[in-house]
This record gives structure tokens, sequence and C-alpha cells, in this order.
């Protein structure tokens, strides 16, 4: 099979701009010539082996995110969001969809978000949520879909964050029982913090942070891997207040409220970071297996914490497997996400109906497998499981969730999970991304015909789905 060509403009573009070196001052940096920087800039001449080495050695970059086509995300996303029938026919083939997203990136960011803004105008417009534009929180999702974003093109994976969470995990001493006992020991030594354990909080509050007193309150009805989770939440806008500021500041939000969710996002992902360390953890995925119930043993979390994590590790040179994640509600919305493979979630819309994630609901807890090709013919190995969160006693509320972890079949023999499989010889189920957007013909949980096909409805026959595509 002949090598695939790698165009890398777009990152060449930016690291240029990164480090303010104009095209002859990079080629000469790369011994080459600028006429051929240039054609390599512009996309007219993929990189040779040659110059991924030396930008690799001149710039520290890993070899591994030169080759990969960071542009399928956005293809994903671009494909999805032109299969609204807004824009009619009018809609380019997915040669032109990857070259727009290779060769212009932040020109096809910029016009997701402007579907974005054209999808809730015209719902309010249409009065889908007549309520939305009396409601003062209405633009809170447009900062969440934002902040989304910033994780999902930076693959949920912050370095700089990532590392000061392990050099404090480092100080925290091995993993074990008394470790969330050492990290109150840890916020009363080094900023004067005293954490106490109390009955529920007034309303849902779990944790209180009273700055002025210096008192941390958290709900003693919390397991010990949320207890810790949220301590180091609260951990890392102070220890980390410097660093979170320079991460937000690069992001360059479009609001306050996006700023703010984005803080405590990467808030989040400073506990998960010190409660999972990067080198630890990989270890420790990799000698088990990426068996998500021993890990979760081994480092005191939830499988949601471990699976999340998981998808977290792309640390340069240092990359686990990759990972999706996805958590799902009652009503098939997902609310968390992340991928780390080439399968993208649906974005303006619910997931698909034949993904195991929504048979994990009719479970207790344990997790179920599922071998999975979707419409472009990658295979998954697709596990799911499902989980309720109580609050309060008997009139408390219960918050159930389903929870997605998969790879690619090619990852799967190095998981617990696909040793038992035959991969090479397994029917594996049909699955797509949304019904808009699949081209399956013959679907019988299709909702809506996808929008690149015509439809024809038979006078005299009726079938499950009440119309024949193509």
């Amino acid at each position: 099979m002949a090598a695939r060509k790698v165009f890398a403009g777009a990152r060449l573009r930016a690291l240029r701009s990164q480090h303010k070196l104009t095209q002859s001052e990079l080629a000469a940096r790369l011994d080459i010539s600028a006429s051929y920087v240039n054609q390599l800039e512009s996309n007219q001449r993929p990189l040779t082996a040659s110059v991924m080495l030396a930008l690799a050695d001149g710039f520290n970059l890993d070899l591994s995110e030169l080759m990969t086509d960071a542009s399928d995300r956005l293809v994903a996303d671009l494909r999805e969001a032109l299969a609204d029938p807004v824009f009619g026919e009018a809609v380019p083939n997915l040669q032109e969809l990857k070259t727009v997203a290779t060769n212009a990136p932040d020109m096809a960011r910029a016009m997701l978000q402007l579907y974005e803004s054209y999808r809730k105008t015209n719902e309010r417009l249409a009065g889908v949520d007549a309520a939305l534009t009396r409601d003062p929180q209405s633009s809170m999702q447009t900062a969440y879909e934002e902040v989304r974003d910033f994780f999902h093109y930076a693959d949920n994976y912050i370095d700089p964050l990532d590392r000061a969470a392990e050099a404090l995990a480092t100080e925290l001493g091995e993993f074990g029982p008394d470790r969330l006992r050492r990290l109150v020991t840890y916020c009363a030594e080094m900023h004067n913090i005293r954490v106490t354990l109390t009955p529920p909080l007034q309303g849902d509050t779990i944790i209180q942070f009273d700055r002025a007193n210096r008192d941390l309150l958290v709900n003693s009805r919390l397991d010990p891997s949320t207890q810790f989770f949220q301590i180091a939440v609260t951990l890392a806008g102070l220890e980390q207040a410097t660093l979170l500021g320079q991460l937000l500041d690069g992001a360059s939000f479009k609001t306050a409220e996006a700023r703010d969710i984005a803080r405590m996002g990467l808030a989040n992902y400073f506990a998960g970071a010190l409660q999972m360390p990067y080198g630890a953890f990989l270890g420790a995925a990799e000698a088990h297996r990426y068996d998500i119930e021993e890990l979760g043993h081994l480092f005191g979390a939830s499988l949601e914490q471990v699976a999340h994590r998981l998808s977290t590790m792309q640390r340069p040179r240092e990359r686990g497997v990759p990972f999706f994640f996805a958590r799902v509600d009652a009503a098939g919305t997902i609310t968390k996400r992340h991928s780390a493979t080439a399968l993208q979630f649906a974005r303006f819309g619910g997931a698909c109906p034949l993904w195991n994630v929504h048979r994990a609901f009719e479970g207790r807890g344990e997790i179920i497998r599922q071998l999975a090709e979707t419409p472009d013919g990658n295979r998954y190995l697709c596990l799911a499981w499902s989980s309720e969160k109580r609050s309060g006693g008997y009139h408390g509320t219960t918050r159930r969730y389903a929870y997605a972890l998969g790879c690619e079949v090619s990852h799967a023999g190095r998981t617990v999970y696909g040793a038992d499989v035959d991969l090479t010889h397994a029917a594996f189920d049909p699955i797509g991304i949304s019904c808009r957007i699949c081209e399956r013909r013959t679907c019988p949980q299709r909702s809506v015909p996808p929008l690149a096909a015509a439809i024809s409805v038979p006078a005299d026959r009726r079938s499950i789905v009440p119309y024949e595509i193509g």
C-alpha cells in the first residue's frame, strides 16, 4: 500500500507565525529553498521524510503529530452542518471539504460558528423554545459550545496543565487509601485551607469555599474519588491561577461566560490529571490492558473519571490507545464528548440509536461490548455502561447517564476487552453519526432521510421506514 501523502500547509503557517519567522528564515532553518516553503504552505507539495525530520529536530515537534491528518475532525463537523436542508443542493463534495479543512482550517471553524449562530437564531424565530429570548441565561449554551470546541480542537490534552498536575501528584506521593488525607494535609500546609466534611449542603451544592476564612466544606455523602476530585478543582484555582489565566488568554474566548466556563473546565482537567497523573496512569493502563475497573481501583477513581482520562492520553511521544469517550443522558443528548479517533460525534442532534450506549440504560452498570462499523468503513470496539447519581434522600433527585468508551479495532488487541474477540471475522453492527448525514439505505432505525440522497415513497408498498432512499 502506498504511503499516505502528508499536507501540512496550515500547520507550517501557524508554526512560522508562532516563531515569528519569514518564509526565507524558515527555509534556512530547514535547509530548503524559500520557494519550496511557499509550495509546502500552499499544500502544492506534501511533506517529505527529510523535511518532517528537520521540523521535528528544529522545533521539537512530534512526528506523529505531523503525520496525523487533523482535518478529519473538521471535515466531519462540516459535513454534519452542511447536511442542514437550508443549504439545499449547494453542498460541496467531500474532496472540496477536505481542501477547505486542510488549506483554511480557521475559515472552516468560522463557518461552523456561523452555522451555530444561524441555527440558534432560527430556533428563536421558529418558536422552538419561546422562552429562550426571555431567558437571561440563553447565551450560556453558546458559551458552552465555544468551550466544548476549545477542548475538542485541542485534542482534549492541555500539556502545561497536565504536567503541573503530574508534578504535584509526585509531591503527594504514592497512591493508596490515604491519598485523600494527604491532599487535605497539603491544602492546610501550603494554602492554609481547612477542609471539612459536612452533611449535605444547601440545595445541590456539593462543595463550598469560604475564601475569607479559608474554609472548604465538602459534602460528606460524596464518594472518596469525588471528594478528591472536587478538592483538587478548588486547589487548581489557587495554585495554578497564573497558568489558567495564560491558557484562557490564549484561547481568546468571545464572552466572559465562555471564559468562566473554560476556567472551570481547565480546573476539572487539572483535578483529573492530579488524580490520575499521566506517566503513572499510562504505565498502569498498559500493564492492565486498559481495564477501566482495575484502573479505577488503583487510582481511587470512578469509571467515568477513568474513561475521560483515557481519552486525554495524547501527550506527544507518550500516547496511549486513542479512545473516544462520551456521556449520554436519558434523552439521548451527548453531554460530554471527545474523540481521539476518526469517529466524530453529532454536534447538532442525537446519537445513532444503533450505538450500544443506548442499550446501557437497560443494564445495572455492567460493561457491554459492541463491534461497530461506521459508513466510512472504520471499525470500532465500543464499550458502554450506565450509572445513577443520587442527591439527598428519598425526595432527592436521581440522574442517570450512560457512558461510551471505544477505540479503532486496530488497537483493540491492546485492551482486555478485545482479547477474546475475533476482530477479523466478527460481524460488525452498522452505526452512523446522525441520520441526516448517514448514508445507509436500509437502516430500520432511521428517523429522517439523508439530505444527500433522493427519496421516493412507494404507493402500494410500506416498509418499516416509509420511504426508499436513492
